[in-house]
């Protein structure tokens, strides 16, 4: 029955359901070249993006450059792409925490390839490429959130936007500081910081360039929570059980969930609904819905 209803759906809406995983925003129609762009990123070694798969179904995502307060390099936005495919691929996992080593965020981009890629083109090229990697992870079916200890400056804020949601350590700090730098955000920051905290707050954050500590980024809606701990073992804890609360159940339950509230954000109301309609027939009669009517079991805890 679901397989013949699913056949009513539209060509577009049915399109963008099958490969909204790995699709990209931009590609050789958009003049984006993504070979050309690797091939320069590559010339910026340093530092790593670290993945660990836990049996509980939650990913550990680390940006690992402490010598640089966890900056990109070129390198490592090339590993982010390729944890963002690795993640698309596990089926077994239903979320994700984002966080960077020796209890520090992340402070944007390496100013070595900064420098390097001076000219507007050369900008253009990599704020399509750091935005088709982001809306890529932001399309993961996994539910993620960023974990921020000490500095999330530049590039690292906007990174925190691309996650589901946000937890703050008591003395950390988020700061869009790209006016400083004479720029503007461009891996996809401004459209969602101000889906987060709406237009005129993210016109405050970004022509300040505040400082969001943890009381104030709290107070506007950009975290969900601050965390007891500052220490780094302790926050994980923390964030991890935080995480554990929307992640129990079904891998196939939560993915689609995850993947019916993202495709809203995209699509208008009426090819949202066809959406909606074509995800509940993939866990409809399925072995956790089955199992949930077996038991008879109450919703009360």
């Amino acid at each position: 029955m679901a397989a013949s209803l699913l056949k009513t759906s539209s060509v577009p809406a049915r399109t963008k359901l099958l490969h909204q995983t790995g699709l990209s925003l931009y590609n050789t129609s958009h003049g984006f070249h993504e070979e050309e762009v690797k091939k320069k990123l590559q010339q910026f070694p340093g530092g790593s993006v670290d993945l660990q798969k836990e049996d509980n179904g939650i990913g550990i995502l680390t940006l690992n450059n402490p010598s640089k307060m966890n900056a990109f390099s070129g390198v490592m936005m090339l590993q982010l792409l390729e944890k963002v495919i690795e993640l698309e691929n596990w089926t077994e996992g239903k979320g994700l925490i984002v966080r960077g080593a020796n209890n520090t965020f992340s402070s944007g981009s390496d100013l070595n390839a900064v420098k390097t890629l001076k000219t507007p083109e050369d900008g253009v090229a990599l704020c399509m490429y750091m935005q088709n990697t982001l809306t890529r992870f932001m399309r993961l079916p996994l539910v993620s959130v960023a974990l921020v200890q000490g500095r999330a400056l530049g590039g690292g804020a906007e990174f925190t936007t691309a996650c589901d949601f946000r937890l703050m350590t008591p003395e950390s700090e988020i700061r869009f500081v790209h006016k400083e730098m004479g720029i503007i955000p461009s891996w996809g920051g401004t459209t969602r910081l101000v889906e987060i905290i709406g237009s005129r707050q993210a016109l405050k954050v970004l022509t300040g360039a505040l400082k969001l500590d943890s009381t104030k980024a709290l107070n506007i809606g950009m975290v969900e929570e601050v965390l007891k701990s500052s220490d780094e073992t302790q926050s994980l804890q923390e964030a991890r059980e935080w995480l554990l609360q929307f992640v129990r159940g079904p891998p196939e339950v939560v993915r689609t969930l995850k993947k019916s509230v993202s495709v809203v954000k995209e699509l208008s109301i009426e090819d949202a609904l066809e959406m909606e309609r074509d995800l509940v027939g993939t866990v409809w009669g399925g072995p956790a819905n089955l199992e949930a009517i077996a038991r008879k079991g109450k919703f009360n805890k």
